[in-house]
């Protein structure tokens, strides 16, 4: 039996639907039926070109701040680690520390993290005492005591020129030079250029944004990210409605409704009648007030309605999670309000939260750090930095003195018990002891001095002459 085949026009075949998922046409469920949901879809909200209303929403929402500025907070509080095996790389360390501190690097830092996420984009010009800012940052040409700190320009006070760009390594693509517009020094008539604009070298800078954008977006927006605010905002719009919605429910928690016996006549006749009902009721307000009383006439009819508050609770709560999902904020963190529930404490948010911040730091972070380091140790010490430098950002994750003796105690009992058993030597334990140092604190001051001194040491010979003692029964 030969089945007939359908045979497709030009015209049917062009109108022909390619579909995908679930759908069911008779209940019209699934996103190709006439439904709601099928009418839903996105529409660009470019708020990150709204410079006015991001600025107003900063400085007028004390939420927005919070998002904002904790982040931007947490992303440098707790500054770095700096180890180097150099003769005098404790007392040299100390200075770099001390400069970073003089300098105000971490504040400097943290302001263009806040305004890269407010704005989308930020630069930090490391300033560089007798130096071009328009050509390349060469490290081995920095003096002594030139570095004088860093300078934070948010993308309204810059204009990237976007010609020649940069065309090789891991930022392709981005601006090769930035011209600052708006700035304490742009309009100095000592300014290199007729405009009054001041070029800068993109090696000398540190470069912040906000949400990374695709490479079309990206070339919309002048190469910079998107505000962090852009996506959050339909739910920060929500969050303060609802807030001010409960807020106005207050005013309305108890109401009281008088029956008056032919109102209507009363209020159509005007007059000395309404006159002496608005009396009385003005005399009811002042007598309810300070005596408690409530004066009616023996014909009326008084009542009290109150208003349950029951679930306004949950729905606060639901708007704020939202809120804290859609900002990467834990809500311990972003509201300050510990977590509900049975044995629940928010350690658990808090810890995957300062994850996420350590691999931002790493990320986004560390490539300006290393290279600020490496000026701040010209320009301290006024020699290069040595080559074993490293370095790591401080966990902000820290824990408590039990944990910290729990953890040590387990260890410490661990590397004797496989030393004891002849499973490592000596050296290798005392090296072992004293690499948990950093995490319990314990062991810091095994120096290379004493694992050498054990390393050399020998475990005494049994005497053969010495008799065996038989084993107890």
């Amino acid at each position: 039996m030969i089945e007939d085949k359908k045979v497709f026009t030009l015209d049917e075949a062009m109108t022909q639907k390619t579909m995908d998922g679930f759908d069911n046409f008779v209940a019209r469920l699934g996103l190709n039926n006439d439904n709601t949901l099928s009418a839903g879809f996105y529409t660009f909200n470019l708020m990150t070109r709204n410079r006015i209303q991001l600025e107003a929403a900063y400085r007028g929402s004390w939420v927005v701040g919070q998002v904002i500025d904790t982040y931007a907070d947490d992303m440098t509080k707790a500054g770095i680690d700096i180890q180097t095996a150099d003769a005098d790389g404790e007392s040299n360390i100390k200075k770099i520390q001390a400069s970073m501190g003089k300098k105000l690097i971490w504040k400097s830092i943290r302001d263009g993290i806040a305004w890269g996420r407010l704005y989308g984009g930020a630069i930090g010009v490391l300033q560089i005492e007798g130096q071009d800012l328009s050509t390349p940052l060469k490290i081995e040409t920095v003096g002594k005591d030139q570095f004088k700190g860093i300078a934070i320009y948010d993308r309204w006070q810059l204009n990237p020129v976007l010609y020649p760009v940069i065309d090789s390594g891991p930022e392709i693509g981005l601006p090769k030079f930035y011209q600052i517009t708006t700035g304490l020094t742009s309009s100095s008539p000592a300014a290199p250029t007729v405009t009054g604009q001041i070029t800068v070298h993109h090696s000398r800078c540190i470069r912040f944004i906000g949400i990374q954008l695709p490479f079309f977006q990206a070339i919309t927006e002048m190469m910079w990210g998107e505000s962090i605010l852009e996506r959050l905002w339909d739910r920060l719009i929500s969050f303060d409605s609802a807030t001010m919605s409960c807020a106005n429910l207050i005013e309305r928690a108890n109401n009281r409704v008088v029956g008056v016996e032919n109102l209507r006549e009363i209020l159509a006749a005007g007059g000395k009648a309404q006159q002496a009902l608005e009396s009385q009721f003005e005399m009811m307000r002042v007598m309810q007030t300070n005596e408690g009383l409530t004066l009616i006439d023996k014909e009326d009819n008084f009542q009290s309605i109150q208003y349950t508050f029951s679930g306004l609770a949950d729905l606060m709560l639901q708007f704020g999670q939202q809120l804290s999902g859609s900002s990467g904020i834990p809500l311990v963190r972003l509201f300050g309000q510990s977590p509900a529930g049975l044995n629940s404490t928010g350690d658990s948010d808090i810890r995957m939260y300062y994850d996420n911040i350590n691999a931002q730091q790493i990320s986004r972070l560390a490539p300006g750090v290393e290279v600020l380091l490496r000026v701040m140790w010209q320009s301290v010490l006024g020699k290069p930095a040595p080559d074993d430098l490293e370095w790591n950002f401080v966990p902000l994750w820290q824990m408590s003195a039990l944990d910290k003796a729990t953890v040590a105690k387990s260890n410490t009992e661990t590397i004797i018990g496989a030393h004891d058993a002849g499973l490592c030597p000596t050296q290798t334990a005392m090296e072992e002891l004293r690499a948990m140092s950093d995490e319990t604190g314990l062991f810091a001051n095994i120096s290379d001095e004493d694992i050498q001194d054990a390393e050399v040491e020998e475990p005494p010979e049994p005497d053969m002459n010495e008799p065996v003692k038989p084993d107890k029964p």
